[in-house]
């Protein structure tokens, strides 16, 4: 595995735990699919990415304020993991350039990173609107933008989808295995690495250097 430079961060199930609920409400009101209850705020996220990706036809501008609105209130009831502080403010350290690169909208993309104090700790921030695209149109903007090379740079993910979309834009995937379960599923679908916690972060970056300088 090539050294890192860069790592990119989904908000949603990599720094905090999301509520699935409004995925679902969005899944529901604007795609017409069934409640089908999830306790996984990232799988209910990822399933409406796919939803929004596979539409065929343009949303309209109430269903476009619809959609923030409901994100911007997920955003509202996230909990920060209590090691994202700490392992990025370490990363950062290292000199590990980071990047939220997420198909969140810029509202809710802008609430999450104000109401935990993130945004010193990013070099720059992906969102659906200023990338225009979801899934893997934030990771190439956030490559193409700040000249970063896709094979020294991680995307963390916890869902397979996210592996999917890492693996189409050429990026070390990682996955981040909050659920033992939903972990070994990860695991089969080979990952660059997989880590259960973030302050395991650092640490498999200094390990990468080690292997690369021998």
């Amino acid at each position: 595995m090539q050294p890192i430079q860069a790592i990119l961060f989904e908000p949603v199930g990599c720094l905090a735990e999301f509520p699935s609920a409004p995925f679902l409400e969005i899944a529901c009101r604007v795609f017409g699919r069934d409640r089908k209850p999830s306790q996984s705020g990232s799988r209910a996220y990822w399933h409406l990415l796919n939803l929004m990706e596979s539409g065929n036809r343009n949303l309209n501008a109430a269903e476009l304020e619809l959609i923030e609105s409901l994100e911007v209130q997920a955003v509202s009831s996230a909990i920060l993991y209590e090691d994202v502080l700490p392992a990025l403010s370490e990363l950062k350290a290292m000199n590990i350039k980071l990047f939220i690169s997420s198909s969140l909208s810029r509202a809710a993309r802008s609430r999450f990173l104000d109401d935990h104090s993130l945004r010193p700790l990013f070099a720059g921030s992906w969102d659906r609107d200023n990338s225009q695209g979801i899934k893997p149109v934030p990771i190439q903007a956030t490559i193409a933008s700040s000249n970063l090379r896709p094979d020294h740079t991680m995307y963390l993910t916890d869902t397979l989808e996210g592996l999917k979309t890492a693996e189409a834009c050429g990026v070390q995937s990682i996955a981040m295995m909050n659920d033992p379960d939903e972990g070994r599923r990860l695991a089969m679908h080979n990952p660059s690495g997989g880590i259960v916690s973030l302050h395991e972060l650092p640490d498999f970056i200094r390990f990468l250097v080690a292997q690369n300088s021998r």
